[in-house]
């Protein structure tokens, strides 16, 4: 199998593929549909499956060839522990990473957004806050009850520490009323996550791209406007001297 055979394959199995040219060489990674965990979804389901993604971070980090990563969001949510590994392992990447919430970044989605170093949405995406649930069980202990609380306040904290948004205003969309049918929660348009502090700015693909590649260029110290300055304030000393 040759490389663009690879590729196209990496494309149609893992929704990813890699962007080269003189600017540096991007890893695209798609996060689509419901994001699958433990449970194996039924094959009619659209799913991110967690198990290819964390490998694959992984050898983005650990590449010497790979400059960056692009993270494209359209997700309608999904296992709780699987996003927020997800979430982690982006996060914690040395690489420049982006990422870009186009349709909706919706539950566990919203960590994963706010994951990368700098975030961005389309205008017309949305993005859905709202407690940790579990396709409508009822809570019928106290051990069960503590364990979701546990996990909303990792959420909350994850959330709050990789974004603007404070821990009040987190909850006070998570906790509200009135908005969504027979639930909690707020639905997010692009001008209010960036207005709330949640995601970073408004943009597509372009914006994304150019901040990535900027990014990119900063991380080897090239010639950035700072660098400018600094080589023409270094020749000046020099000439004085």
């Amino acid at each position: 199998m040759d490389k663009n055979e690879k590729q196209r394959e990496d494309i149609k199995d893992f929704g990813s593929s890699e962007i080269k040219n003189s600017r540096g060489n991007i890893h695209c990674l798609t996060i689509v549909g419901e994001i699958e965990g433990h449970n194996v979804l039924p094959p009619s389901s659209k799913a991110t499956k967690y198990e290819h993604v964390l490998p694959l971070l992984v050898y983005v980090e650990q590449n010497e060839e790979i400059d960056g990563l692009l993270l494209i969001l359209n997700t309608m949510g999904g296992d709780v522990e699987a996003g927020l590994a997800i979430a982690e392992l982006v996060s914690s990447m040395t690489k420049p990473t982006v990422s870009l919430v186009l349709g909706g970044s919706h539950s566990i989605g919203v960590p994963l957004a706010v994951s990368a170093k700098r975030s961005f949405i389309a205008s017309s995406a949305t993005m859905t806050i709202h407690p940790v649930r579990m396709s409508g069980t009822v809570i019928g202990s106290p051990q069960t009850y503590e364990y979701f609380r546990k996990m909303q306040d990792r959420i909350t904290e994850f959330v709050c520490n990789n974004s603007n948004i404070s821990p009040q205003k987190f909850t006070e969309l998570m906790m509200k009323t009135g908005e969504m049918a027979n639930d909690v929660g707020t639905i997010v348009s692009g001008d209010d996550a960036v207005e709330f502090g949640l995601i970073d700015e408004k943009g597509g693909l372009d914006s994304a791209l150019e901040f990535l590649y900027n990014e990119i260029t900063k991380s080897k110290g090239g010639d950035t406007d700072v660098n400018r300055h600094r080589n023409s304030s270094a020749g000046e000393n020099e000439a004085n001297c």
